[in-house]
């Protein structure tokens, strides 16, 4: 819900007719139509304006939508799944989310833990991410798993991947976090830095991510 123009996102869920505005040049089927038979997410959806939440509402009540610029309604049948970042229940009581809409959501609700309250994650999605990056057969520095285990990670997985990728990029120059290292911990690693074009390839990966 936050991928595209605030102007656009009704167009993307819902789609739209040839001439419902400037640009569009062709009728599109928007993702209720994409995803019907199957599976919607909708992401970040504690973003979306107030206007469009009662579209989204009406869609998800009735299993139809209407195309921008069309007077057609067509029936849709998916199982939508919504997340956010937000903390839904204060953005209704701030009167930014519509309470009839978060109820329709919330058949069943699962919430993820920051990343420092899921301390045995650190180490799996670490490994899983030193695998990417640096390759299946490169080992994973035992002592730079311990220093991991000891921060809190403000930056979440994210933060996690970043510090990642600056090892096998940076190998002893890296610190451990994105911000700041932790207090008493020295930037050493076991590992030294890539070199050659084998080191190019893995540099160029890490400043290409996209977070």
């Amino acid at each position: 819900c936050t991928a595209v123009p605030p102007n656009l996102v009704e167009s993307a869920l819902f789609g739209h007719e040839r001439g419902a505005f400037t640009g569009a040049t062709e009728s599109r089927r928007g993702v209720f139509e994409e995803a019907h038979g199957g599976t919607l997410l909708l992401d970040e959806i504690g973003d979306l304006e107030l206007s469009l939440q009662a579209k989204l509402l009406r869609a998800l009540e009735r299993g139809e939508v209407q195309r921008v610029g069309s007077n057609r309604w067509i029936k849709v049948d998916s199982r939508v799944l919504a997340a956010t970042r937000r903390d839904l229940d204060r953005e209704i009581q701030a009167g930014r989310f519509r309470d009839d809409l978060f109820f329709r959501l919330a058949v069943a609700r699962i919430e993820l833990p920051p990343l420092r309250q899921r301390s045995g994650d650190i180490t799996v999605l670490a490994s899983h991410f030193w695998k990417q990056l640096a390759g299946k057969g490169a080992p994973f520095p035992v002592d730079f798993a311990q220093r991991l285990e000891d921060y809190a990670w403000p930056g979440n997985v994210r933060e996690l991947h970043n510090a990642v990728a600056r090892r096998v990029a940076l190998g002893d120059l890296a610190a451990i976090a994105t911000s700041r290292a932790i207090a008493g911990e020295s930037a050493t690693g076991s590992i030294p830095p890539p070199s050659g074009a084998a080191g190019r390839d893995v540099i160029d990966e890490v400043l290409g991510l996209d977070l």
